[in-house]
């Protein structure tokens, strides 16, 4: 009942750090991880161990899908090469310095050492995208760290799991290259097979939660059946996820929509907290195993390792991008698109590790050769990126001030007057007067989303939108105080005041106006 109550109440405490978070405009995960360790030294704290196959799962899976379904087909196409020198070359560079350094300092199997670069290699764009959302810095950049998360995890964990299997004999690192090729090959097409067949099992289903229950036991499924046959769990969740992200929105009525929004947000918050209450857990018990001279060095090789991260991310993106503007970028679209040095010294610090680190570093089997010094680096790693390159984030963004972007923003507009002309062209044929109440509101909307000189436009029409809508809400609540409504009927307007209310916010970043 103690972990019970212990997790109740950290809960609470993230819920209260996240609020901070935001108040002083640093990266959640930040100040979590600071939690994480200051539970390390709580007395009576209770000792927990978890499975590893179950940390993957558990943590991985749903995070990795979360990722996954927002990403964007068209940008990483379109930013390729510089998701494959990251995802891929940045992930391969990082993990042989760091295995090279665990090799020759703390003396760990070099099966071992390349599981730990592998470990600590990629970064987590959660903590990055929390800051740079509120500079609006060039969209490139997002796009690029946002792909970068999704798929270096891909290749982190595949070769986390081929350097754990040969650390601990089941397999030999010289058979890697057919076993990566094939768990590459099928993990693809069975994160597509898999993605078909779900759709097909989510469009009979129209309740809301049970259409959510469904995900979730899928996503875990789906990572169960592909660890099962051999294949890369992560490649295939990636492959899966992009899949119904690509068809199902045309399949699935918004009620379920929002509401499956609205709890993966939730999920994908509880676990980095559960994560992070874990590593401080086993951060307290390894510490306790390591003494005398062996804690020194623990402590010192851990150290080490959290600069040969930081440092070799730095170097590995400086170098690419000096390459690449030394080649010649002909068509305007490639000199828009080109890298920059200021860009690279942003995403080059952007390089905070978070949730597959530590679940990773967690999930390493009790037997296995050096694991308390791993763990012990990772931990440090993965506090040592949060805290100090996320709380500088924000004084860096302001220091390399960049233009602000508004990619995203031209796009939305382009998009609604496609779509309210498209609702007028529909509307056009029917003659009645509440068509015509109809067609009067879409115009509006058009001729406002049309006219690229008044950027704010689009801006203040949905600040009165939203202005209306919060004294709606008051008028709403006094018909049901005075008696002249009841509860049900109370409850469908709300539903549809909800509505209006999330069309008019469409990024969540519009606040109604007080009606005082």
């Amino acid at each position: 009942m103690a972990l019970f109550e212990l997790t109740l109440v950290l809960l609470l405490i993230a819920v209260a750090l996240t609020a901070l978070s935001r108040r002083l405009e640093v990266p959640y995960p930040s100040l979590l991880a600071l939690a994480g360790v200051a539970l390390a030294f709580v007395p009576g704290a209770p000792t927990i161990e978890i499975d590893p196959e179950l940390a993957l799962a558990l943590f991985i899976a749903p995070v990795l899908l979360d990722a996954a379904y927002d990403t964007s087909l068209r940008d990483l196409k379109r930013y390729r090469l510089s998701l494959l020198l990251l995802a891929l070359g940045a992930v391969v560079f990082t993990t042989v310095v760091v295995a090279f350094v665990g090799w020759k300092m703390a003396g760990l199997p070099i099966a071992a050492a390349i599981a730990l670069g592998a470990i600590v290699a990629p970064p987590d764009a959660v903590a990055a995208s929390a800051v740079l959302g509120q500079f609006k810095v060039p969209h490139r950049i997002t796009a690029i760290l946002q792909g970068e998360s999704l798929l270096n995890d891909a290749t982190a964990l595949l070769i986390y799991r081929i350097s754990v299997s040969a650390a601990i004999g089941s397999v030999m690192l010289k058979d890697a290259v057919p076993v990566i090729l094939l768990a590459t090959v099928g993990s693809v097409v069975a994160g597509y097979v898999f993605g078909r067949v779900s759709l097909l099992a989510l469009t009979r289903i129209e309740d809301a939660a049970s259409s959510t229950v469904v995900q979730f036991a899928g996503t875990f499924a789906v990572w169960i059946i592909a660890d099962k046959l051999g294949l890369s769990a992560i490649i295939t969740i990636v492959v899966y996820a992009i899949t119904i992200a690509r068809t199902a929105p045309r399949h699935i009525s918004a009620r379920r929509r929002v509401s499956t929004y609205s709890v993966w947000e939730s999920a994908v918050f509880v676990l980095n907290v559960l994560a992070f209450v874990l590593m401080g857990l086993q951060a307290r018990s390894i510490v306790g195993r390591l003494s005398g001279g062996g804690q020194g060095e623990a402590f010192l090789f851990a150290a080490t390792v959290l600069a040969v991260v930081i440092v070799a991310r730095i170097v590995w993106v400086q170098g690419y991008v000096a390459i690449m503007r030394r080649s010649r970028f002909k068509s305007e679209d490639r000199k828009r698109d080109a890298p920059t040095f200021r860009g690279a010294v942003l995403v080059g610090w952007c390089g905070m590790r978070g949730l597959v680190t530590l679940v990773a570093a967690i999930a390493l089997p009790a037997g296995f050769p050096g694991r308390d010094p791993i763990v012990l680096a990772a931990f440090a790693v993965v506090l040592g990126t949060l805290v100090l390159q996320g709380i500088t984030l924000k004084p860096l963004l302001r220091w390399l001030n960049f233009d602000r972007d508004t990619t995203i923003d031209r796009e939305v507009a382009q998009a609604r007057v496609a779509i309210m002309q498209a609702a007028l062209d529909v509307l056009s044929r029917k003659t009645s007067a509440a068509a015509a109440v109809v067609r009067e509101q879409y115009e509006a909307q058009r001729q406002i989303a049309e006219n690229p000189e008044n950027a704010e436009a689009a801006t203040e029409y949905d600040r009165l939108r939203l202005y209306a809508i919060n004294r709606q809400r008051d008028t709403l609540e006094e018909l049901r105080r005075n008696g002249t409504i009841g509860d049900e009927a109370y409850h469908r307007l709300e539903e549809e005041i909800d509505w209006s209310e999330l069309a008019a916010s469409p990024a969540g970043s519009y606040q109604p106006l007080t009606t005082n």
